[in-house]
């Protein structure tokens, strides 16, 4: 390789790859000492000087001056300097220039391959600390490929694995198809970050919002929650700091378009704003919306469970399609709840 194509080469990795230039310098200082060592079988001291701006590489052998030898290979004594008429002291570095057109190719190719160890290695540290801090967050993506199980996102420097059992229930995906993804873990392995994505995770609905929905990064709307049945039904929990902004208004949005987004991004799910509330008894009647006329009851506070009250017509309404509408008030709420009508709590009383 020439000066020009060092070069060349030198700016691809730090500019296109991202690498720090010192790395790519110990990369080069590796190799070449890996390469001089498997040309000569010595175990000598090399230092490499690489020029940036030109592209040059000198390469040095190096002497330590000591005592006594420990290594033949990177020493000499003061005694045995002293007898061909050089001057030096304990301690001196002595360095002579090596021409590197005399390592040979089989050196070459472990220096290249040194160089290119080090740099995967680099790129994986790179992609780590690019993602380590993602997790919980959504990132937009590209569907890239597919096998039995997986969808690969191509979220940029890495790959994201979408497990097809995480996506919402009834959506389709196609081959470059741009997704927003939610990722639920990032693991470091010997190949890179392991990134683990979710469409049906209740973490996917929050970030929506907080996307969608700017009043939330501004502190003015509070999230205070999330309970999903992905493909079916979310309950979100929110309030407002300030009396004068409705919260459900702000996530219904103008013409209802904000929140006509999100459900658009969630395939047709279902979306319940739930109006938070200190109170727990309010909060639980509001999670069990669309159902109306509720009387709640806290009957056990530290065991988290509470009695509610309803009339006929809205027994259906609370309980929902397959008891989804309790599951998911009970999730958002945190009490367990026991529903029963009125007439069958006079029923028990004339028991």
């Amino acid at each position: 390789m020439n000066n020009k194509e060092f070069k060349a080469a030198f700016d691809y990795i730090v500019n296109e790859k991202g690498i720090d230039p010192e790395v790519v310098k110990e990369a080069m200082q590796n190799a070449f000492t890996a390469a001089y060592k498997k040309n000569t079988g010595e175990d000598a001291d090399i230092r490499t000087e690489i020029n940036t701006e030109n592209g040059m590489i000198r390469v040095y052998r190096r002497w330590t001056v000591v005592d006594e030898l420990t290594n033949i290979d990177a020493e000499l004594t003061k005694e045995e300097l002293e007898a061909e008429g050089k001057k030096a002291e304990i301690g001196d570095i002595i360095e002579e220039e090596i021409d590197t057109e005399d390592f040979g190719r089989v050196a070459i190719s472990v220096a290249k391959q040194v160089v290119l160890q080090k740099i995967r290695e680099a790129e994986r540290n790179n992609m780590m600390d690019e993602f380590r801090d993602k997790e919980d967050e959504m990132m937009i993506g590209f569907v890239a490929m597919a096998d039995n199980r997986n969808y690969y996102i191509d979220l940029g420097k890495a790959r994201g694995i979408l497990p097809k059992n995480e996506l919402i229930p009834g959506e389709t995906l196609k081959m470059g198809d741009s997704i927003k993804v939610y990722i639920t873990k990032v693991e470091e392995t010997p190949k890179g970050p392991l990134i683990k994505l979710s469409r049906k995770h209740f973490g996917f609905v929050k970030r929506l919002f907080e996307s969608e929905i700017p009043e939330f990064a501004d502190g003015i709307l509070l999230m205070h929650g999330v309970a999903r049945e992905a493909g079916v039904r979310s309950k979100v929990a929110i309030s407002s700091t300030d009396p004068n902004v409705d919260a459900i208004g702000s996530c219904i949005g103008e013409k209802g378009r904000r929140i006509a987004n999100i459900i658009e991004v969630l395939n047709g799910e279902k979306v319940d704003l739930i109006l938070y509330d200190e109170n727990p008894e309010v909060f639980i009647a509001n999670a069990l919306s669309p159902a109306k006329n509720l009387n709640v009851s806290i009957t056990d506070e530290k065991e988290k469970e509470a009695l509610v009250i309803t009339d006929d017509e809205n027994l259906s309404l609370a309980i929902g399609k397959k008891g989804i509408n309790i599951k998911l008030a009970s999730k958002l709420t945190k009490y367990k709840l026991n529903i029963k009508t009125l007439n069958e709590i006079n029923e028990e009383i004339n028991k």
